[in-house]
């Protein structure tokens, strides 16, 4: 399947559809983005239609992430053994399959639970993704491909909201809700047959051990911590919640322990060893998972409050997104164009200040809304400011902790960080939700937002906090995928 045409130096010429195999790669990765945000705007439908509870439409929005983040390393691992193209198109189907069956859930338990499946069908699917590309781009093409990456990832994450209250606003063919996970099924589908006749056959490698045990742990430790912070507030914190949060940090320490074991005895682990005792590493970790549990725990808050508060529908709480998709493009731009290199670490941390002082022009624009009038417009500059700083940030955050990391462990890194990431959506949604529902339970919507933005603020400053303790400098973006041109074989290839 190579191309039949030799290069000078009578080598095989590169593969002739390697570019669709960019653009499947990206597919599947707006796919993933859409579902992540899309479900935003669809509360109050699912309330409405299946009776969905505070703690339901959690489970709903935040189950997908847990399962996501919880598989992201094992389906790496499964890659590796048994080709990434096999564990893409297996990905895919199952993406795709469970899109369908959220769709056609008759009750939210029924939803949650499909859910949690795609969340866990996407973690067989979007490993697979860098490393289908190393193996079809390589020097300067590959540095190309991923440049292409942020910019297209990034209109993804933007349009998630406004697509999903469109449909639902749109209630085509009387689907309402449903037609946010439909729409999944043609771009699935289609992607799958191209996937299969054109992405090239390569075998996995058999030697490489899938740590299930190690697995087991990760996703029972994700569980036990968010299964409370969903359902605590409503039950009124008993003592199982924190008996559930206790044994979470067990079962994380003895991942570590484990994952020692195992590379001591010479068996290959989930997560290389050597990551965990890097304190900068560690530490960027914990950035990371304060970071993005503050970010998309804000975001449904500021979605939920413009349809349950002030009764948008659910297109305009989709509009009512962009304020905050173009401050935070605009801060990632401009992060990534000149302060990540001119000024190092720093970037850290006027981003959180920036977005703090979002927060705070926020407070006081709620503080004077009156209960007749009320427009996005009204709202927008604090919501501007917080995207401009949170676009700073994730323009460099992974570049700085990246730092921290020996050049063969970038692939098991990378994943790693990926992983957390989601799971710290999860957890900010579980956490800032439960915050904002406790005030809907008492008719006080702008008191709800109000607590969730302390949230909030809290987890930015810790996660200032914690920038002192990353490297100055970033790594550079091609050396964060093992693509620099003098990068050895094993760093190129190193598992996602």
């Amino acid at each position: 399947m190579r191309n039949p045409t030799p290069t000078t130096d009578g080598t095989p010429g590169p593969y002739r559809w390697r570019w669709l195999i960019l653009v499947l790669m990206l597919v599947a990765e707006i796919m993933d983005l859409l579902d992540a945000s899309i479900v935003n705007v669809a509360g109050p439908e699912l309330e409405k239609s299946l009776g969905a509870s505070s703690v339901g439409l959690q489970w709903v929005i935040g189950g997908y992430a847990l399962t996501l983040g919880a598989g992201l390393v094992l389906g790496g691992r499964l890659g590796d053994r048994y080709g990434r193209r096999s564990m893409f198109l297996i990905g895919l189907s199952a993406f795709t399959v469970t899109s369908l069956l959220c769709a056609l859930a008759p009750d939210i338990t029924s939803l949650i639970v499909f859910r949690l499946l795609q969340g866990a069908a996407g973690a067989m699917l979007l490993p697979q993704g860098l490393g289908l590309l190393r193996e079809n781009f390589s020097g300067t093409e590959l540095t190309k491909v991923f440049g292409i990456f942020g910019p297209v990832l990034g209109l993804g994450g933007i349009i998630g909201p406004v697509l999903g209250g469109f449909l639902i606003e749109g209630d085509f063919f009387g689907l309402g809700w449903r037609s946010v996970f439909l729409v999944n099924l043609p771009i699935g589908i289609a992607a799958l047959v191209t996937a299969a006749r054109c992405v090239p056959k390569k075998a996995g490698d058999r030697t490489v051990s899938v740590d299930m045990g190690g697995a087991a742990l990760v996703a029972a430790s994700c569980a036990l911590l968010v299964l409370p912070l969903n359902q605590g507030q409503e039950d009124g914190w008993p003592l199982w919640t924190w008996l559930c949060m206790a044994a979470s940090a067990l079962g994380f320490a003895l991942f570590a322990l484990q994952q020692r074991r195992r590379s001591a005895a010479g068996r290959q682990p989930l997560v290389t060893p050597g990551l965990l005792r890097k304190p900068a590493f560690a530490v960027g970790l914990g950035g990371i998972a304060l970071f993005f549990a503050g970010l998309v725990g804000t975001q449904l808050v500021l979605t939920l409050y413009l349809q349950i508060g002030r009764h948008f529908t659910a297109g305009e709480a989709g509009l009512g997104n962009l304020p905050l998709a173009v401050g935070t493009a605009t801060g990632g731009a401009v992060s990534g164009a000149f302060l990540a290199d001119r000024i190092g670490r720093k970037v850290l941390q006027t981003g959180p200040l920036v977005q703090l002082a979002g927060a705070v022009l926020l407070w006081f624009e709620l503080d004077g809304l009156t209960a007749d009038s009320f427009s996005v417009a009204d709202i927008a500059p604090g919501i501007a400011v917080s995207g401009i700083g949170a676009g700073m940030v994730i323009a460099a955050l992974f570049s700085f902790v990246l730092a921290a990391v020996d050049g063969d462990e970038i692939g098991s890194a990378s994943g790693v960080l990926s992983a957390v990431q989601s799971i710290g959506g999860s957890i900010g949604v579980a956490v800032l939700g439960s915050v904002f529902f406790a005030g809907v339970r008492t008719g006080d919507f702008t008191g709800g937002f109000h607590r969730a933005l302390i949230v909030q603020a809290c987890l930015l400053t810790a996660f200032l906090a914690l920038t002192f303790l990353l490297p100055r400098q970033g790594r550079p973006d091609d050396e964060q995928h093992g693509v620099t041109a003098d990068a050895p074989e094993a760093t190129r290839h190193a598992p996602v």
